[in-house]
Formats: structure tokens, sequence, C-alpha cells
């Protein structure tokens, strides 16, 4: 059975992933500061800031590590450069949760898996030098999974345009900004496939086509069926479009993997609805 450590695991995508995986593998996890998790045996506590995963290696003796932590730079390369380390003495795999926005420079079309990365943001430059970590470990051990804004119910970005629309607080729209976009449900069963199948390289994971900002928000706030309207704050980054996304073109998933923006929509509000 695999034996799975997820390095952040109490984060959005961390959660979700441990609750898709764990009735197939043997899965572990790591919090840092939700204490609810203390009691649960199969979390450890770890602060990417003062611990070394070391202790929790040896004890769980993974064979495949997922990393979705967050942290300071400088805190994350020191935590990556460790269970590289690991994985590369002990045959361990590694799956990093990488990012659309290591290709933010460019504007004018989407990205495909080996396109050169450029970044003019901080965010996506500590992808790329992550992204590099792992491009020097020996192949068929690393997945590079790069991802466009993840949405869903309990995602941060719901919650947010939740807030700023009880809260009556300007929420930002980028009108001339196009993207694929994705949810925890079907990234979950993408990374899921790519587990079980032993899949290796770098794969860009999203939706199959593409929407403008202001478009899938304001498909979101219909739905969302709420009584105050939302304030919007329209940012023009560019005069004209400028493409965030991330398609597939060497390393495919199979077509039922696949899905469409109005999909990720609808699960999200469905999910929503079914919570109230």
């Amino acid at each position: 059975m695999i034996r799975v450590l997820i390095m952040g695991g109490s984060g959005f995508l961390g959660r979700a992933l441990f609750k898709e995986l764990h009735p197939y593998m043997d899965v572990y996890a790591t919090y840092c500061h939700q204490e609810k998790y203390a009691n649960n045996k199969r979390y450890f506590s770890y602060d990417i800031r003062e611990d070394s995963p070391t202790e929790i290696l040896r004890f769980v003796r993974p064979t495949l590590i997922i990393s979705a932590l967050r942290g300071e730079a400088d805190a994350q390369f020191i935590a990556h450069d460790m269970l590289i380390d690991y994985a590369v003495k002990n045959n361990t795999r590694l799956l990093f949760l990488s990012s659309a926005n290591v290709f933010d420079s460019f504007r004018h079309y989407p990205s495909y898996e080996h396109d050169k990365t450029l970044s003019e943001s901080a965010y996506g430059k500590l992808k790329i030098t992550l992204e590099n970590k792992l491009l020097r470990m020996p192949a068929f051990s690393w997945t590079i999974a790069r991802l466009p804004m993840v949405f869903g119910a309990n995602s941060p970005r719901l919650h947010v345009l939740k807030t700023a629309i009880d809260t009556q607080q300007p929420y930002e729209i980028f009108p001339n900004t196009v993207m694929n976009i994705t949810s925890e449900y079907f990234i979950t069963q993408q990374l899921h496939y790519i587990i079980n199948r032993n899949r290796w390289g770098i794969f860009h994971l999203g939706s199959k086509d593409l929407i403008h900002h202001d478009e899938f928000i304001a498909q979101l706030v219909t739905g969302l069926h709420l009584q105050k309207k939302p304030v919007y704050k329209h940012v023009f980054a560019s005069n004209q479009d400028r493409y965030i996304a991330v398609l597939p073109k060497t390393n495919t998933l199979p077509k039922h993997l696949s899905y469409t923006a109005e999909q990720v929509a609808s699960d999200t509000l469905k999910t929503v609805h079914k919570q109230r």
C-alpha cells in the first residue's frame, strides 16, 4: 500500500487531498496551528519556521511525499531541501503543488508544460525556485503539478468573495485576465489518478477551456443567490487580454478527468447550497 505524507495537510488543498486519498492509501499529514488535529494520530505538528521534517519522515517512512506547504521563502527552501534529500536517499516519490504564477510574466498566450518559466511576482519566483530543485532529482522520482486559481465551496477565494459582498467591501475583478480554473474536487481526482498510475514529470491541471476572471466571478455571484450585490473594483492589468492559464500538451490525462470552467462553477455552487 502507498504510504503518503502530506506536508501542509491542514490547509485547504491538503485537507481535500487527505479526504480523497485516506480511504485508499495509508495517509499521514502535518498541521501547524490548528489544535483540532492535536489528537488525530494521522496528523503531526509541524511549523515550517521552526521545525525540521526529519523526525516525521523517519517515523512515517512515506513512499510518497506531497508538498502543499506554505510559508516564508527561506523556510520553504530549507524544508524542501530536506524533503528532496530524504526522497533521493530513500527511493521516495515527491509530488510538489506549484502554480500558474510561474508564467505570470507571459501575457499573450496560455502556457504548456515545457514552456520556459518566468515570473515577475514574488510568489511565482518562489515556485520557480522550488520547481528547479525538483527538476534536479532523478527521473521518475518527482512530479510537479501546476495549478490555476482554485475555487470550491470551502476555498479561501470563495470565502473572500462572500465576505466582501456581506461587508460591502470592494472586490477586485480583472476583466482583461484570461485564465483556466479548478476546484478541490477536480484537482484531487486528477492527483489521485497521477499517484495511482505512478505518473511523473510536469502536469498542468485545470479546466480545459479558458474564461475571463470577471465572467467567472459573475457566474459564482449569480449562483450564490445572496441578498446583497457585490461592489466591484475593476483592475486592468493591461490594455489587452492577459493570459494566466496552464494547459496540457504532453502530459495529458484521460478524458473522464477533463472538465470545463462551467463545471467548476456548478460543482462549487452545488456544494455551497448543500452546506446551507
